[in-house]
Protein backbone atom coordinates (compact mmCIF):
# COMPACT_ATOMS: atom_id res chain seq x y z
CA UNK A 1 0.00 0.00 0.00
CA UNK A 2 1.97 3.02 -1.25
CA UNK A 3 -0.50 5.80 -0.58
CA UNK A 4 -0.14 5.94 3.18
CA UNK A 5 0.39 8.56 5.83
CA UNK A 6 2.59 7.94 8.79
CA UNK A 7 0.69 6.35 11.62
CA UNK A 8 3.43 4.31 13.32
CA UNK A 9 2.38 2.85 16.63
CA UNK A 10 4.47 1.91 19.64
CA UNK A 11 4.63 -1.86 20.07
CA UNK A 12 5.40 -3.78 23.23
CA UNK A 13 6.45 -7.39 23.60
CA UNK A 14 3.90 -10.18 23.73
CA UNK A 15 3.19 -10.94 27.36
CA UNK A 16 0.63 -13.59 28.36
CA UNK A 17 -1.13 -12.84 31.62
CA UNK A 18 -2.69 -15.41 33.94
CA UNK A 19 -5.88 -14.37 35.70
CA UNK A 20 -6.74 -16.30 38.85
CA UNK A 21 -10.44 -16.69 39.54
CA UNK A 22 -12.24 -17.41 42.80
CA UNK A 23 -11.12 -20.36 44.91
CA UNK A 24 -11.64 -23.62 43.10
CA UNK A 25 -12.26 -21.91 39.71
CA UNK A 26 -10.19 -22.80 36.70
CA UNK A 27 -7.59 -20.17 35.72
CA UNK A 28 -7.97 -18.31 32.43
CA UNK A 29 -5.09 -17.20 30.23
CA UNK A 30 -5.31 -13.74 28.72
CA UNK A 31 -3.12 -12.86 25.76
CA UNK A 32 -1.89 -9.37 25.05
CA UNK A 33 -1.31 -8.69 21.35
CA UNK A 34 0.48 -5.54 20.25
CA UNK A 35 0.66 -3.96 16.80
CA UNK A 36 2.38 -1.41 14.61
CA UNK A 37 0.88 -0.12 11.38
CA UNK A 38 -0.01 2.44 8.76
CA UNK A 39 -3.17 4.31 7.78
CA UNK A 40 -4.38 4.97 4.22
CA UNK A 41 -4.58 8.51 2.85
CA UNK A 42 -8.28 8.08 2.11
CA UNK A 43 -11.16 5.68 2.71
CA UNK A 44 -11.90 3.68 -0.46
CA UNK A 45 -14.20 0.67 -0.79
CA UNK A 46 -12.26 -2.61 -1.04
CA UNK A 47 -8.99 -1.02 0.02
CA UNK A 48 -7.25 -1.20 3.41
CA UNK A 49 -7.99 1.61 5.84
CA UNK A 50 -5.37 0.25 8.25
CA UNK A 51 -2.59 -2.30 7.80
CA UNK A 52 -1.06 -3.74 10.97
CA UNK A 53 1.79 -6.07 11.92
CA UNK A 54 0.89 -7.94 15.12
CA UNK A 55 3.11 -9.50 17.76
CA UNK A 56 1.61 -12.97 17.23
CA UNK A 57 -0.93 -14.59 14.91
CA UNK A 58 -4.49 -13.58 15.70
CA UNK A 59 -7.90 -14.86 14.59
CA UNK A 60 -9.44 -11.83 12.87
CA UNK A 61 -12.97 -12.96 13.77
CA UNK A 62 -12.15 -12.25 17.41
CA UNK A 63 -11.18 -8.61 16.79
CA UNK A 64 -13.61 -5.74 17.43
CA UNK A 65 -14.51 -3.51 14.50
CA UNK A 66 -12.21 -0.64 13.60
CA UNK A 67 -13.51 2.64 15.02
CA UNK A 68 -13.69 5.56 12.58
CA UNK A 69 -15.24 9.03 12.77
CA UNK A 70 -17.35 9.47 10.69
CA UNK A 71 -18.28 5.77 10.81
CA UNK A 72 -17.41 3.57 7.85
CA UNK A 73 -17.95 -0.22 7.95
CA UNK A 74 -14.77 -2.31 7.72
CA UNK A 75 -13.77 -5.99 7.85
CA UNK A 76 -10.55 -7.42 9.27
CA UNK A 77 -8.66 -9.83 6.96
CA UNK A 78 -5.40 -11.73 7.46
CA UNK A 79 -2.87 -11.09 4.69
CA UNK A 80 0.13 -12.85 6.24
CA UNK A 81 1.20 -14.81 9.32
CA UNK A 82 1.34 -11.61 11.36
CA UNK A 83 -0.19 -9.04 9.00
CA UNK A 84 -3.83 -7.97 9.10
CA UNK A 85 -5.81 -5.29 7.32
CA UNK A 86 -9.12 -3.53 7.93
CA UNK A 87 -10.81 -3.32 4.51
CA UNK A 88 -13.34 -0.54 3.88
CA UNK A 89 -16.73 -1.93 2.81
CA UNK A 90 -17.73 1.42 1.30
CA UNK A 91 -15.95 4.56 0.14
CA UNK A 92 -15.75 7.54 2.41
CA UNK A 93 -16.39 11.17 1.58
CA UNK A 94 -13.43 13.08 0.19
CA UNK A 95 -14.66 16.29 1.78
CA UNK A 96 -13.73 15.77 5.41
CA UNK A 97 -10.88 13.86 7.04
CA UNK A 98 -11.53 10.60 8.88
CA UNK A 99 -10.27 10.01 12.40
CA UNK A 100 -9.12 6.40 12.67
CA UNK A 101 -8.66 4.83 16.11
CA UNK A 102 -5.80 2.47 15.25
CA UNK A 103 -5.32 -0.32 17.84
CA UNK A 104 -1.84 -0.72 19.31
CA UNK A 105 -2.84 -3.37 21.87
CA UNK A 106 -5.60 -5.91 22.30
CA UNK A 107 -6.31 -8.05 25.36
CA UNK A 108 -7.70 -11.37 24.13
CA UNK A 109 -9.49 -14.31 25.69
CA UNK A 110 -12.35 -15.81 23.66
CA UNK A 111 -12.57 -12.39 21.96
CA UNK A 112 -10.30 -9.38 21.91
CA UNK A 113 -10.81 -5.91 23.33
CA UNK A 114 -8.79 -2.79 22.44
CA UNK A 115 -6.80 -1.60 25.45
CA UNK A 116 -4.61 0.97 23.68
CA UNK A 117 -5.01 2.90 20.45
CA UNK A 118 -3.77 5.98 18.66
CA UNK A 119 -6.02 8.30 16.68
CA UNK A 120 -4.72 9.17 13.19
CA UNK A 121 -6.44 11.51 10.74
CA UNK A 122 -6.61 10.77 7.03
CA UNK A 123 -5.99 13.41 4.41
CA UNK A 124 -8.96 15.42 3.15
CA UNK A 125 -9.76 16.84 -0.26
CA UNK A 126 -12.24 19.63 0.28
CA UNK A 127 -15.03 19.96 -2.25
CA UNK A 128 -16.35 23.54 -1.98
CA UNK A 129 -18.98 23.04 -4.71
CA UNK A 130 -20.63 20.14 -2.87
CA UNK A 131 -20.37 22.02 0.43
CA UNK A 132 -21.98 25.08 -1.16
CA UNK A 133 -24.78 22.91 -2.60
CA UNK A 134 -25.66 21.56 0.84
CA UNK A 135 -25.49 24.94 2.58
CA UNK A 136 -27.58 26.55 -0.15
CA UNK A 137 -30.22 23.82 0.19
CA UNK A 138 -30.41 24.62 3.90
CA UNK A 139 -30.63 28.40 3.44
CA UNK A 140 -27.25 29.35 4.91
CA UNK A 141 -26.00 31.06 1.72
CA UNK A 142 -27.14 34.15 -0.22
CA UNK A 143 -27.70 31.80 -3.19
CA UNK A 144 -30.18 29.06 -4.00
CA UNK A 145 -29.28 25.74 -5.63
CA UNK A 146 -31.53 24.03 -8.14
CA UNK A 147 -31.15 20.66 -9.84
CA UNK A 148 -33.18 17.89 -11.41
CA UNK A 149 -32.60 15.86 -8.23
CA UNK A 150 -34.93 18.09 -6.22
CA UNK A 151 -34.50 20.57 -3.38
CA UNK A 152 -32.73 18.34 -0.84
CA UNK A 153 -30.10 16.33 -2.71
CA UNK A 154 -27.56 14.84 -0.29
CA UNK A 155 -25.21 13.52 -2.96
CA UNK A 156 -23.36 16.02 -5.13
CA UNK A 157 -25.45 16.56 -8.25
CA UNK A 158 -25.23 18.83 -11.32
CA UNK A 159 -27.16 22.04 -10.84
CA UNK A 160 -27.06 25.82 -10.79
CA UNK A 161 -26.68 28.52 -8.14
CA UNK A 162 -28.87 31.63 -8.27
CA UNK A 163 -28.57 34.82 -6.24
CA UNK A 164 -31.30 35.19 -3.64
CA UNK A 165 -30.67 38.91 -3.15
CA UNK A 166 -29.83 40.58 -6.48
CA UNK A 167 -29.79 44.05 -4.87
CA UNK A 168 -26.64 43.30 -2.84
CA UNK A 169 -23.80 43.76 -5.36
CA UNK A 170 -21.15 44.18 -2.62
CA UNK A 171 -21.96 40.65 -1.48
CA UNK A 172 -22.82 38.95 -4.76
CA UNK A 173 -19.61 40.10 -6.42
CA UNK A 174 -17.66 37.94 -3.96
CA UNK A 175 -19.49 34.71 -4.80
CA UNK A 176 -17.58 32.11 -6.80
CA UNK A 177 -18.52 28.47 -7.44
CA UNK A 178 -15.81 25.90 -6.77
CA UNK A 179 -13.69 28.01 -4.43
CA UNK A 180 -13.68 28.50 -0.68
CA UNK A 181 -14.80 32.12 -0.47
CA UNK A 182 -15.45 34.20 2.64
CA UNK A 183 -19.16 33.76 1.90
CA UNK A 184 -18.81 29.97 2.12
CA UNK A 185 -16.66 30.16 5.26
CA UNK A 186 -19.20 32.42 6.97
CA UNK A 187 -22.06 30.11 6.03
CA UNK A 188 -20.23 27.10 7.47
CA UNK A 189 -19.54 28.99 10.70
CA UNK A 190 -23.21 29.95 10.90
CA UNK A 191 -24.25 26.31 10.36
CA UNK A 192 -21.75 25.07 12.96
CA UNK A 193 -22.92 27.62 15.51
CA UNK A 194 -26.56 26.71 14.92
CA UNK A 195 -25.76 23.00 15.45
CA UNK A 196 -23.55 23.41 18.53
CA UNK A 197 -20.30 22.59 16.72
CA UNK A 198 -16.90 24.33 16.95
CA UNK A 199 -17.08 27.29 14.55
CA UNK A 200 -14.02 26.41 12.48
CA UNK A 201 -15.47 27.49 9.14
CA UNK A 202 -14.28 24.26 7.50
CA UNK A 203 -16.23 21.02 6.83
CA UNK A 204 -14.30 19.00 9.39
CA UNK A 205 -14.98 15.47 10.60
CA UNK A 206 -17.69 16.67 13.00
CA UNK A 207 -19.34 19.13 10.61
CA UNK A 208 -19.65 17.01 7.47
CA UNK A 209 -21.95 14.27 8.84
CA UNK A 210 -24.04 16.95 10.59
CA UNK A 211 -24.38 18.80 7.29
CA UNK A 212 -25.44 15.66 5.42
CA UNK A 213 -27.91 14.79 8.16
CA UNK A 214 -29.41 18.29 8.14
CA UNK A 215 -30.06 18.08 4.39
CA UNK A 216 -31.45 14.55 4.69
CA UNK A 217 -33.90 15.69 7.40
CA UNK A 218 -34.70 19.05 5.74
CA UNK A 219 -33.39 21.07 8.69
CA UNK A 220 -33.52 24.47 6.99
CA UNK A 221 -31.98 27.46 8.77
CA UNK A 222 -34.52 28.93 11.17
CA UNK A 223 -33.11 32.47 10.90
CA UNK A 224 -32.84 35.06 8.14
CA UNK A 225 -29.67 35.55 6.12
CA UNK A 226 -28.12 38.64 7.71
CA UNK A 227 -25.43 40.90 6.27
CA UNK A 228 -23.81 44.08 7.61
CA UNK A 229 -22.45 46.77 5.31
CA UNK A 230 -20.26 49.55 6.77
CA UNK A 231 -19.47 52.61 4.66
CA UNK A 232 -16.62 54.95 5.60
CA UNK A 233 -17.95 57.68 3.33
CA UNK A 234 -18.83 60.47 5.75
CA UNK A 235 -21.11 60.51 7.53
CA UNK A 236 -19.96 56.95 8.20
CA UNK A 237 -22.84 54.50 8.37
CA UNK A 238 -23.89 50.91 8.94
CA UNK A 239 -26.75 49.06 7.24
CA UNK A 240 -28.16 45.71 8.33
CA UNK A 241 -29.76 43.55 5.62
CA UNK A 242 -32.04 40.66 6.51
CA UNK A 243 -32.82 38.39 3.56
CA UNK A 244 -31.67 41.20 1.28
CA UNK A 245 -33.92 43.86 2.81
CA UNK A 246 -32.38 46.83 4.70
CA UNK A 247 -33.93 46.70 8.18
CA UNK A 248 -31.60 49.01 10.11
CA UNK A 249 -29.47 52.03 9.28
CA UNK A 250 -27.20 53.83 11.74
CA UNK A 251 -24.49 56.49 11.83
CA UNK A 252 -21.25 55.00 13.21
CA UNK A 253 -17.56 55.69 13.79
CA UNK A 254 -14.68 53.70 12.31
CA UNK A 255 -10.91 53.72 12.88
CA UNK A 256 -8.64 56.74 12.73
CA UNK A 257 -5.81 56.85 10.16
CA UNK A 258 -3.23 55.57 12.68
CA UNK A 259 -5.47 52.58 13.52
CA UNK A 260 -7.90 52.08 10.62
CA UNK A 261 -10.78 49.62 10.37
CA UNK A 262 -9.85 46.72 8.10
CA UNK A 263 -11.42 47.06 4.65
CA UNK A 264 -12.97 43.89 3.19
CA UNK A 265 -15.53 41.22 4.08
CA UNK A 266 -15.17 39.05 7.18
CA UNK A 267 -17.37 36.71 9.25
CA UNK A 268 -18.24 37.47 12.86
CA UNK A 269 -16.18 35.00 14.91
CA UNK A 270 -16.57 36.05 18.56
CA UNK A 271 -19.29 37.84 20.55
CA UNK A 272 -19.85 39.30 24.00
CA UNK A 273 -22.85 40.89 25.65
CA UNK A 274 -20.38 43.04 27.59
CA UNK A 275 -16.60 43.16 27.73
CA UNK A 276 -13.68 45.08 29.20
CA UNK A 277 -11.56 46.19 26.26
CA UNK A 278 -7.82 46.66 26.73
CA UNK A 279 -5.15 47.78 24.32
CA UNK A 280 -2.55 50.32 23.32
CA UNK A 281 -3.19 53.79 21.95
CA UNK A 282 -1.20 55.08 18.95
CA UNK A 283 0.96 57.14 21.36
CA UNK A 284 1.94 54.00 23.30
CA UNK A 285 -0.26 54.55 26.32
CA UNK A 286 -2.55 51.78 27.53
CA UNK A 287 -6.32 51.93 27.72
CA UNK A 288 -8.83 49.90 29.73
CA UNK A 289 -12.52 50.41 28.87
CA UNK A 290 -14.88 48.34 31.07
CA UNK A 291 -18.49 47.60 30.24
CA UNK A 292 -18.33 47.84 26.44
CA UNK A 293 -21.69 46.36 25.35
CA UNK A 294 -22.95 44.28 22.42
CA UNK A 295 -19.60 43.24 20.93
CA UNK A 296 -19.25 41.26 17.67
CA UNK A 297 -15.66 40.73 16.49
CA UNK A 298 -15.20 40.28 12.75
CA UNK A 299 -11.48 40.91 12.07
CA UNK A 300 -8.72 40.64 14.67
CA UNK A 301 -9.54 43.31 17.25
CA UNK A 302 -12.07 45.06 15.00
CA UNK A 303 -15.61 44.67 16.30
CA UNK A 304 -19.09 46.10 16.07
CA UNK A 305 -20.00 47.48 19.50
CA UNK A 306 -21.53 50.25 21.54
CA UNK A 307 -19.42 53.20 22.66
CA UNK A 308 -20.38 56.57 24.07
CA UNK A 309 -19.18 59.52 21.97
CA UNK A 310 -20.27 63.13 21.74
CA UNK A 311 -20.97 62.57 18.05
CA UNK A 312 -20.88 59.88 15.35
CA UNK A 313 -20.25 59.72 11.63
CA UNK A 314 -16.49 60.10 11.25
CA UNK A 315 -13.27 58.22 12.24
CA UNK A 316 -12.75 58.18 16.03
CA UNK A 317 -12.06 54.56 17.06
CA UNK A 318 -8.95 52.39 17.06
CA UNK A 319 -10.40 50.09 14.38
CA UNK A 320 -13.78 49.15 15.77
CA UNK A 321 -17.16 50.18 14.40
CA UNK A 322 -18.68 52.21 17.21
CA UNK A 323 -22.31 53.20 17.68
CA UNK A 324 -24.59 54.36 20.50
CA UNK A 325 -25.45 51.75 23.13
CA UNK A 326 -29.09 51.50 22.06
CA UNK A 327 -28.13 51.07 18.41
CA UNK A 328 -25.60 48.36 19.26
CA UNK A 329 -28.19 46.57 21.35
CA UNK A 330 -30.61 46.62 18.44
CA UNK A 331 -27.98 45.25 16.04
CA UNK A 332 -26.37 42.57 18.23
CA UNK A 333 -29.10 39.88 18.05
CA UNK A 334 -28.76 39.94 14.25
CA UNK A 335 -25.00 39.36 14.09
CA UNK A 336 -24.55 35.74 15.20
CA UNK A 337 -21.33 33.83 14.51
CA UNK A 338 -20.73 33.62 10.76
CA UNK A 339 -22.57 36.84 9.87
CA UNK A 340 -20.62 38.65 7.15
CA UNK A 341 -19.48 42.23 7.69
CA UNK A 342 -18.27 44.26 4.70
CA UNK A 343 -16.29 47.45 5.35
CA UNK A 344 -16.05 49.79 2.37
CA UNK A 345 -13.53 52.64 2.03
Amino acid sequence: MRSIVRGVLLAGLFSPLTLVGVAGAQTTTTHVITATGTVALKVTAGMPVVRLTVSQPVTVATLPSLVTTPHVPTRWVAVGPREIEALALQSGTSVAPYRISVPSRWTCQATCAVTSARVVSTAATLNPTWTAQLLAELGYLPVNFSSSAGPFAVEQVPGAFHFRFPDLPTLNSQWSVGTTTTILTGALMRFQDAHGLPTTGVPDAATWPALLSAVKHHQISSTSYNYVLVSQTQPESLTLYQNGVPTMHAIVNTGISLSPTQIGTYPVYLRYVSQTMRGTNPDGTKYVDPGIPWVSYFYGGDALHGFIRASYGYPQSLGCVEMPFATAGQLWPHTPIGTLVTVLP
